[in-house]
């Protein structure tokens, strides 16, 4: 059985953009990549809210275009994410301009469970609204929340509210940048 994993950069705070709906504050560097691309190859299948596959889809289509390492990392990490599987949650998207992908035009618990009883590599869930369904269902397994060194002071939460849950540590790892991978197990 698959294990189901939101995984997502944050501020210190919580934040996954700040209180304008931008991302610019979030680190962006080799190491952090690299840590993407390790995570994405071990994804058969991704579901997305709307706005995040609007993000992602950028990958459909990349093209490295400098040369040496980082155009190198770039194809192997468009590449994996070509090969997953993508499930897009929305009712307004009314077309994908990726392979592999297909939209639900509702959150379904049953369906979830279903996928991962059948799959046999992990999933991921990106979109914190989409997350946040998919914790109060109890389908969340794991959790990658990787911690850039700044404080928003406000934006949009990375975790829902209104939910408690007991953590089991994982792993903790120390990017160079000052990133914080903290990995989690959710306990029932």
């Amino acid at each position: 059985m698959a294990k189901l994993i939101y995984a997502i950069n944050m501020s210190l705070d919580g934040y996954i953009e700040d209180a304008q709906g931008n991302l610019d504050w979030s680190i962006s560097d080799d190491e952090l990549f690299a840590f993407w691309t390790d995570f994405q190859r071990s994804i058969n299948t991704c579901l997305y809210g709307r706005r995040m596959y609007e993000s992602m889809v950028y990958w459909e289509t990349a093209r490295a275009e400098s040369s040496g390492h980082k155009a190198a990392a770039t194809r192997k990490f468009a590449q994996l994410w070509q090969q997953s599987r993508k499930i897009v949650y929305s009712r307004t998207l009314q077309t994908v301009s990726s392979a592999r992908t297909h939209v639900e035009r509702q959150f379904d618990g049953d369906v979830i469970k279903k996928l991962k009883a059948s799959s046999e590599a992990d999933m991921s869930i990106g979109g914190a609204k989409l997350a946040g369904q998919a914790m109060h269902a109890g389908l969340v397994d794991e959790l990658h929340l990787l911690v850039d060194p700044i404080i928003l002071g406000g934006g949009k939460a990375a975790l829902p509210s209104q939910l408690e849950f007991k953590l089991d540590l994982l792993n903790e790892r120390r990017l160079q940048s000052g990133v914080v991978d903290l990995h989690y197990r959710m306990l029932v």
